[in-house]
């Protein structure tokens, strides 16, 4: 579970990274950022309906991306808010491919320094 000052909770802030951000794509995962000018990252996912209809599935989803992101976050360059999507060829694979994917995803947004 990511930190309470690492999740990004109002809709405002969902809002201004999808009008402002930048955009990354890399397979089955796609990436908005924005700065946001704090000492902290900021991490929103967003699983559609469109993935599955079952809520089991779709938190499952956003539980492997969290562990993924929490996972770097040692390594990443602070002062930006991140949102993931992920495409709905994401329930075929495995969590060793998903954390590959937000890897490379975050090397193309210049936010991971390794």
């Amino acid at each position: 579970m990511l930190s309470k000052e690492n999740r990004l909770r109002n809709k405002k802030d969902f809002d201004r990274i999808f009008k402002k951000g930048k955009g990354f794509k890399q397979d089955f995962l796609f990436l908005k950022l924005i700065k946001n000018n704090l000492e902290t990252n900021r991490f929103g996912f967003i699983v559609s309906q469109k993935i599955s209809k079952k809520a089991v599935i779709r938190n499952k989803i956003k539980r492997r991306l969290r562990e993924s992101i929490k996972a770097k976050s040692g390594e990443m360059r602070v002062g930006y808010d991140v949102v993931l999507l992920p495409d709905t060829d994401i329930k075929e694979k495995s969590f060793e491919e998903i954390n590959e994917n937000v890897n490379r995803v975050l090397i193309k947004a210049k936010i991971l320094t390794k």
